[in-house]
């Protein structure tokens, strides 16, 4: 999403690069740089305006701390200019004392509502808070149907009184059963037309009138760059809306809404879509979004996604498994699942710092890697899995292995030496003390040299040197070995 901006804004740094300090003068090249860099995001006009002129006043007041350079202080300076314009901290679905707590979820067709309906009832079944679906949109073909679908995928239930009710009506009663049934919270997902007209807006005014929502959130497609912030500004004008949710930021958008939306219409940003699955939805916390957008990772959400999928049950095991070299391909493999369903692998190298970056090219070369890997293990049998020794000291199984994924014999002989050789040094690695997840973002995998980039994972995961928590350093001789870890 920010890959474009974020170089845009690392050529501004370098105007300062090697000045004793910041002065009107030298600021004014840096300046014109972050201007680009926001203009070509498709950032808001007056919000750029706004946004150069904050970062200048700031800038050009602000003394240079000793031993920070001027260029620092400066991306400091940005950073929290951008946190400022995004509204500075999060704001969370608003949550009732006495039950229902009403969503009312509003956008154009095309936007991902329907589906945004989903998402954001899966993010709150996570927070232990029961939710009811209510389908009004009678006029889009099949939206009732979708609706009724994804809530069967995430098991919530949906209220629906089929196309011919009227949408008022159909939103009336599934507060009232909501209400009945002692749901903790009602998400009513409504029509959505191409463009903005009167019958759309009374129709959602009238719903909202009817069912007093506590929350009213606009779906807004991210690539419509600038104009979601227009169309934020307008919904909330006519209907009065208290949240925004921007989906589609997992695309090649330029980022300018996520820039534009809060300054311009005075919503905040309280969820954004970061893929298609229903999984794919997360708080919006702009001081992480700046994180992102400056090139420094974001590892608060990262973590947040390995609690979402890690068992410490299964953590203490794993640990246990690597402080005795018992760990194996099933436990590798599972390990493989578990980074799959945190999401792509782009975007899990994103979040940490200094890996953004890595090239499409490299990305790919990774995915790729670790499909390698889990079609040579799903070829393995049961027992060659738990005893990786049986697979070194036996050509034929190696051939037949080979013969089943599809890949030569000496690209598995490649992944069984790599995966001892690994095994020996999480062995090490874990008997030093190494503290919280040890094996997260390791600098080597099972199958690939050394390298500063291996495939993520958590204490257990087979790519320990380098981690977020301390490592070795790889000899020399590994650097030249091509694979995912030579990234």
């Amino acid at each position: 999403m920010f890959d474009a901006l974020a170089e845009r804004l690392e050529s501004a740094w370098k105007k300062l690069r090697g000045q004793d300090k910041i002065s009107a003068t030298n600021i004014q090249e840096a300046l014109r740089e972050v201007r680009r860099a926001l203009l070509e995001a498709d950032v808001n006009l007056q919000v750029v305006k706004d946004f150069i002129a904050g970062v200048e006043t700031k800038a050009q007041g602000a003394e240079v701390i000793t031993g920070i350079k001027p260029d620092q202080q400066f991306i400091k300076i940005v950073y929290d200019e951008l946190v400022e314009v995004m509204g500075e901290t999060n704001v969370p679905l608003a949550e009732t004392q006495k039950p229902p707590t009403i969503v009312l979820m509003a956008g154009l067709q095309g936007t991902g509502k329907t589906t945004a309906t989903a998402k954001l009832a899966l993010h709150l079944r996570k927070l232990d808070r029961s939710c009811l679906l209510v389908a009004t949109d009678v006029y889009r073909p099949a939206a009732i149907d979708q609706l009724i679908t994804l809530g069967k995928q995430i098991e919530v239930p949906v209220f629906s009184l089929g196309s011919d009710a009227d949408p008022v009506e159909i939103a009336r009663q599934g507060v009232a059963q909501a209400q009945a049934d002692g749901i903790n919270t009602v998400i009513i997902d409504t029509a959505g037309r191409l463009q903005i007209d009167t019958d759309m807006m009374a129709e959602l005014a009238r719903i909202k009138e009817t069912v007093q929502p506590h929350e009213t959130l606009l779906v807004v497609d991210a690539m419509t760059g600038q104009e979601a912030a227009n169309l934020t500004r307008t919904f909330h004008e006519e209907i009065g809306i208290t949240g925004a949710i921007l989906t589609k930021m997992d695309g090649d958008s330029r980022g300018g809404a996520a820039l534009s939306v809060r300054q311009i219409s005075g919503a905040p940003i309280k969820f954004i879509g970061v893929g298609e699955k229903v999984e794919a939805l997360q708080p919006f916390y702009p001081d992480r979004m700046a994180s992102r957008i400056l090139g420094m990772g974001d590892v608060l959400t990262l973590v947040e996604k390995a609690q979402e999928e890690i068992d410490l049950a299964d953590a203490e095991k794993m640990q246990e498994k690597i402080l005795t070299a018992k760990f194996d391909f099933t436990d590798f493999l599972k390990q493989l699942r578990l980074l799959k369903n945190m999401g792509s692998l782009g975007g899990i190298l994103k979040l940490i710092p200094g890996m953004n970056k890595l090239s499409a090219d490299q990305l790919q070369q990774g995915e790729t890697q670790l499909k390698r890997c889990e079609a040579m293990i799903n070829s393995m049998t049961s027992a060659e899995r738990k005893n990786p020794d049986l697979l070194a000291s036996s050509p034929s199984r190696r051939r037949r292995i080979a013969s089943g994924s599809g890949y030569k014999e000496t690209d598995v002989s490649k992944l069984v030496s790599d995966f001892q050789r690994m095994r020996g040094l999480m062995q090490q690695m874990g008997q030093g003390g190494f503290p919280g997840m040890a094996g997260m973002m390791g600098g080597g995998n099972p199958y690939g040299g050394g390298g500063r980039a291996a495939a993520p994972g958590w204490r257990g995961y087979p790519g320990g040197a380098g981690s977020l928590g301390g490592g070795k350093k790889k000899p020399k001789k590994d650097k030249k070995k091509k694979g995912f870890g030579s990234l």
